[in-house]
């Protein structure tokens, strides 16, 4: 063991103020940083879920009726699938609709996919959203009627078999999930007739620049490998469909950011506090290390160690805390929501560990700098006046 170890062991320090101070800035940062970390994931994944990381659409846009279908087999499809960070390419076909039940009319949009599963008994079966299913007193079983608007108008009889829970409640594009050969039939097309294809990226390529990286690839690869028969697609990220949503993540990480700072200034400035009390305090211990021949540096060595023993006990106890809090959301949802202003109904939190030990360092990091600027009173500390008044 040092002697500036073994001399920081010995000495007490009274205030558990400033530890409370602490592990309380902690735990506000943690459940910040989770918290933003919980909005992301779970609108992301519930767009994702909707229309996919990024789609490929004709270029005109009309994806939403029965003009513009597109090839499922085009050429370049195995260039695309074999870029990197492309985890699925999938066919979607896509129709906006009217719904009506028990007198409530709601738009929707129908989503045939091709691994839905429904007893092939069930004609026109879907899976609707569980906000949906509230608006419309559907529950499994139920039957309704659906209104298509195009060229003339097309009426069906859909029968519910599931309801999906709808994490982004206060999205209005209420999406109605079907078989691909169901709205193929609707929409007059025969099964190599698709109206866009979705496509699922890797986890480290779902950040908004990746996600605009590889649009970028996926565009330029359907120009440059499509053949005469291929229909003019365009590449375009879940960003680029619902800019407000992704507006709305990057003001929560700024507010986030803010919240750190601010957490940090005040550990840091009760630690500052802390610190000169414990120096007062030890004022006459100082004047014999200094006459013992011990130097200023060695001397506030032995304080800052004190103190950092002092942060990471804070540290420790917020952690904790913070820990068992985003447990008992996550399991209870016991904090809940406005989903209209919130787009979700609770508080949703993911424990990004990298994320919560980059804040716990950089917060400790920033704290001990902070405490440098009492350790310059040790200087100013005259050892023959310490020792003479003690």
């Amino acid at each position: 063991m040092t002697v500036t170890g073994f001399i920081s062991g010995k000495l007490r320090f009274r205030g558990r103020l400033v530890i409370v101070s602490i592990a309380l800035s902690f735990l506000v940062m943690i459940i910040a940083v989770s918290v933003s970390s919980g909005f992301r994931n779970e609108i992301r994944d519930a767009l994702s879920a909707a229309t996919g990381d990024i789609q490929l659409v004709p270029s005109d846009l009309d994806w939403l009726s029965e003009n513009s279908p597109i090839g499922r087999e085009p050429s370049y499809l195995s260039c695309i699938d074999s870029l990197a960070g492309i985890k699925s390419v999938s066919p979607v076909v896509y129709r906006a609709g009217i719904v009506k039940n028990a007198g409530n009319v709601h738009g929707v949009l129908f989503k045939g996919v091709e691994n839905f599963t429904a007893p092939d008994s069930v004609a026109f079966p879907v899976s609707i959203p569980s906000r949906l299913a509230s608006i419309l007193s559907l529950k499994p079983g139920d039957s309704f009627h659906a209104y298509f608007v195009g060229d003339r108008v097309k009426v069906r009889k859909f029968t519910t078999v599931s309801v999906y829970p709808d994490p982004a409640e206060a999205d209005d594009r209420q999406v109605i999930y079907s078989r691909l050969s169901d709205i193929q039939r609707l929409n007059g097309w025969d099964s190599l007739q698709v109206s866009a294809f979705e496509i699922m990226l890797e986890d480290g390529y779902r950040t908004e620049a990746a996600m605009r990286a590889v649009s970028d690839e996926i565009g330029t690869a359907a120009l440059v490998y499509s053949s005469e028969g291929d229909a003019s697609v365009i590449s375009r990220t879940s960003a680029d469909m619902a800019p407000q949503l992704f507006d709305w993540l990057s003001l929560i990480d700024f507010n986030v950011l803010v919240v750190l700072l601010l957490m940090t200034a005040v550990a840091g400035f009760n630690m500052i506090s802390g610190l000169l009390i414990l120096l007062f305090e030890n004022i006459s211990t100082i004047g014999v290390l200094k006459s013992l021949g011990m130097t200023d540096r060695a001397i506030a060595k032995v304080f800052l160690r004190s103190s950092s023993s002092l942060v990471l006990k804070g540290m420790a106890a917020g952690n904790i805390m913070a820990f068992l809090f985003c447990l008992l959301q996550k399991t209870t949802r016991f904090i809940t929501l406005d989903p209209d202003n919130y787009f979700i109904s609770y508080v949703p939190v993911h424990l990004d560990v990298y994320k919560i030990l980059a804040a716990d360092a950089a917060a400790y990091v920033v704290i001990m700098l902070l405490l440098l600027l009492p350790s310059m009173f040790i200087s100013r500390i005259d050892p023959a006046k310490t020792v003479r008044m003690s």
